[in-house]
């Protein structure tokens, strides 16, 4: 298990700053992901440890071990690449075997450690098939163990799910939260996939235009976004203006009295210009009673306009009086949930789900 250690990197393409001043640590041992748009840089942040970039200023670090001036194939990396990238003339055992031939290794030890790296990727028995007798997700299975076998110090990997189907993704990406907690070996993971990040990693990097917006684990990115871009890019959020023209007596003072605030955004809380308003769906309460008066959460009406039903959840999209649209997730829904488009229902935000954002700078407050 070994420690990244990323400091001050800038690489740019022409007018195009891909990273800017970008300083991480990326712990020994962890599945660290890179998340974020088309563009935000991950893939050239990815391939510039790998080796395959070369920043224009900033240094690479392993276990405190500068490796800048190492070429891609003398820094102990291994990838895994979204387009399997496996030799389709090899068998399955002689790609897999690529990496420990070229170090040289005896024939005994060759073979020992690709028969349990097909153990360990669960392709037992299908060493001697061809690429092409292969699945999809089964040569994506050979390109990992064709990587992790070579034993790397760090293990880089390229949105390796992206090209296969829903269900395929979803095996697969426990397979590797599996594999790579057995191996314990420092993973790099790259998506812009959010659930996949969420599920398979210890923590998460947002980044967005070469830059790193914010890092934690899971929970905390999806629990205590720092500023809109996280909550709105991370799971569903929905945004609300502040104050809500269809709440009666709206009380922004009371709502965020537990905020901190500066005291020229005091000045301006009444009239809740500067703020907007955010809640998960799955945090809204929906009924068709009206709820009883309290001072816990933020009381709405409107009339049901859509219900998607996903099997698991329906989620409900209800247009409140001026024109807001607010929407509600339901677990376990019953089929008459169906027959409530066009009804007449109550809404309940709870006080400690609601988040503010500064509408300006979109910091959280």
């Amino acid at each position: 298990m070994s420690k990244v250690q990323l400091n001050n990197l800038k690489k740019k393409y022409s007018e195009v700053e891909a990273l800017k001043d970008l300083s991480l640590e990326i712990k020994s041992g962890e599945l660290f992901t890179l998340l974020g748009p088309s563009g935000c840089g991950k893939t050239t942040l990815l391939r510039t440890i790998a080796g395959f970039n070369k920043q224009d200023s900033g240094t690479i670090e392993i276990d405190g071990v500068g490796i800048d001036n190492l070429p891609a194939y003398s820094r102990d990396i291994g990838m895994v690449f979204q387009d399997y990238a496996i030799f389709p003339h090899m068998s399955v055992e002689d790609n897999i075997a690529f990496g420990l031939k070229n170090r040289k290794l005896s024939r005994t030890e060759i073979e020992n450690r690709v028969s349990d790296a097909l153990k360990t990727v669960q392709l037992s028995g299908l060493g001697k098939r061809m690429p092409n007798e292969l699945s999809g997700g089964q040569q994506q299975r050979v390109g990992l163990a064709r990587a992790m076998v070579i034993r790397p110090k760090i293990l880089l990997m390229d949105e390796p799910l992206s090209n296969l189907d829903a269900k395929l993704r979803i095996e697969l990406r426990e397979d590797i939260r599996q594999i790579q907690k057995n191996l314990g070996t420092t993973t790099i993971y790259v998506t812009h996939d959010q659930e996949e990040a969420l599920v398979i990693s210890d923590r998460i990097c947002i980044m967005r235009s070469g830059e790193m917006i914010q890092v934690g684990t899971p929970w905390e990115i999806y629990k205590n976004p720092i500023d809109h871009f996280v909550a709105s890019f991370i799971g569903n959020m929905i945004f609300l203006p502040c104050p809500i023209s269809s709440i009666k007596n709206f009380n922004l003072e009371k709502i965020v009295s537990k905020i901190k605030f500066s005291s020229e955004e005091k000045l301006n809380l009444d009239s809740g210009e500067k703020f907007i308003l955010g809640i998960r769906p799955e945090d809204v309460v929906i009924s068709n009673k009206n709820p009883k008066k309290d001072n816990n959460s933020l009381k709405l009406s409107g009339i049901v306009e859509k219900i998607f039903f996903s099997g698991s959840e329906a989620q409900c999209h209800v247009r409140l009086d001026d024109d807001t649209i607010v929407i509600a997730n339901i677990t376990r829904p019953d089929e008459k949930i169906l027959e409530d488009i066009g009804k007449n229902v109550y809404l309940e935000l709870p006080h400690n789900s609601i988040m503010f954002f500064n509408k300006d700078n979109g910091l959280r407050y």
